[in-house]
């Protein structure tokens, strides 16, 4: 890989003794990773069945290194969401925020949802999260794999940090910036990044970094965590964000964190002027570690203002419009999901709790996506298939994953089945991948016909 001239002084520069290591890891393979996701399985029972060859990754204890044969983004196991494929590096940010069930967290540069997904896990689908990307593209890739995953406490937006800072100042408990960057460290996996870099484009990054940032530190409640992490190595858009930031809002401290072996320390040194305690923040290095660059500081929001009285959102309560999804939960359910709803058209939403209004935002997921209504019939949706267990529904339709079953199942094709007419379930080894309804011995597919598959695996 040819990197640009003005990157390699730069990094010759900082590391010094360290430079040649750091370049040698460049001739390496990029290291591969995914993320258990324990909303749908155990740890345990998926090193059980996992048909790939893991070894665990030391920072983050759902995470895993496959090997280069395997292919778990093209398995059964992936469409059922009981993982996640992430950059190992990038599982250390969504460890550091440790939410914890009930609180209200935020992800505010959260496409394509990595973070997320891991975050919504740790909260066990209680309290509020709410996940935002200012892309459009981008945030339908984020909403797609919150479905994936099964979550049901996540709101999906697609906004500006400034309008979200408005709606929410002190409110949320945790909140992270995994903040858009150079992507410095990301050169090993991702050659595009490497073609865009340059110079310029790090100064427009940092000025960009702080803004953000700053509408952050609004949204935490006194108290509460922020972590901000890149994936660069750049000091000015690091420890040099960091120490603008402290400077400006003196409210805020660093946490001293865990370092796990390989882990570096930020770099006072780097910036200058750095604030004290840039020494806790941390840094990930490619020649010291199995995994691409990061950078991540936790602060702690010390004093500030509380959030006062909150608008809550308008909710669904017309009984009668309901009717048909009552009766779909009756005949299929063994407990119908409750709370507030919300009907988006004719889409079916259960909010989260402890959701405010979302009046005027830019909304792309307002919660657990039931189903649709229309002319006083209810048709379950992909992602409630998604979020139930076997457990949960009175029928169900397992295929083993080494059956052929399966793979029609995920190419949109029919399956000859027997049993009560109705909403089956359907599961691959167990755990939920959509819906078949059963009639004349027939099980029609509704896997949605955007996620079918063309091929094998």
């Amino acid at each position: 890989m040819e990197l640009p001239k003005d990157f390699r002084n730069k990094m010759r520069d900082l590391l010094k003794d360290e430079y040649e290591d750091f370049m040698k890891s460049y001739e390496d393979h990029k290291a591969q990773g995914l993320r258990v996701n324990t909303l749908k399985i155990d740890m345990e029972e998926f090193q059980k069945m996992s048909p790939f060859h893991l070894d665990k990754i030391p920072w983050v204890k759902e995470g895993f290194y496959y090997g280069d044969i395997d292919r778990p983004g093209k398995h059964p196991y992936h469409e059922a969401g009981l993982y996640y494929i992430q950059e190992p590096s990038a599982m250390a940010a969504g460890e550091l925020v440790d939410p914890q069930p009930g609180e209200r967290v935020l992800d505010l540069c959260a496409a394509p949802g990595g973070k997320t997904t891991h975050m919504a896990a740790r909260m066990q689908q209680q309290g509020f999260l709410l996940t935002n990307e200012i892309h459009p593209a981008r945030a339908k890739i984020l909403s797609q794999n919150v479905e994936r995953m099964g979550i049901t406490n996540a709101v999906v937006t697609n906004e500006t940090p400034a309008r979200l800072a408005e709606r929410f100042p002190g409110y949320f408990d945790r909140i992270l910036v995994d903040a858009p960057c150079s992507g410095e460290g990301m050169f090993r996996k991702d050659p595009d990044a490497c073609a865009e870099w340059s110079l310029e484009n790090v100064a427009v990054c940092a000025g960009r970094q702080m803004d953000i940032l700053e509408h952050a530190g609004t949204m935490l409640r006194p108290g509460g965590r922020l972590v901000y992490s890149t994936c660069t190595f750049s000091p000015e858009e690091n420890e040099g964000i960091i120490s603008q930031f402290l400077k400006k809002n003196s409210n805020f401290e660093v946490e001293d964190i865990q370092v796990f072996e390989g882990f570096d320390r930020g770099r006072r040194d780097w910036v200058p002027e750095g604030v004290a305690d840039l020494e806790k923040t941390i840094r990930i290095w490619p020649h010291h570690v199995q995994g691409e660059g990061h950078y991540i500081a936790v602060l702690r929001k010390t004093d500030g203002a509380e959030h006062g009285k909150w608008k809550g959102p308008k909710v669904f309560t017309d009984k009668k419009t309901l009717k048909s999804y009552f009766q779909f939960a009756e005949e299929n359910l063994r407990e119908a999901p409750t709370g507030e709803f919300l009907l988006f058209g004719e889409q079916l939403y259960l909010l989260p709790e402890g959701m405010l209004s979302l009046e005027n935002l830019k909304v792309v997921r307002p919660g657990w996506h039931l189903g649709t209504i229309k002319k006083n019939r209810f048709e379950p949706s992909h992602a409630m298939a998604l979020a139930l267990k076997g457990e949960q529904v009175k029928h169900k339709w397992n295929l083993p994953v080494d059956s052929r079953d399966i793979l029609a199942f995920l190419k949109g094709e029919s399956l000859e089945a027997e049993g009560p007419k109705g909403w089956y379930l359907v599961e691959v080894d167990g755990y939920s991948i959509g819906w078949g309804k059963l009639s004349d011995r027939t099980l029609k597919n509704h896997y949605p016909k955007g996620l079918r598959w063309t091929g094998n695996y």
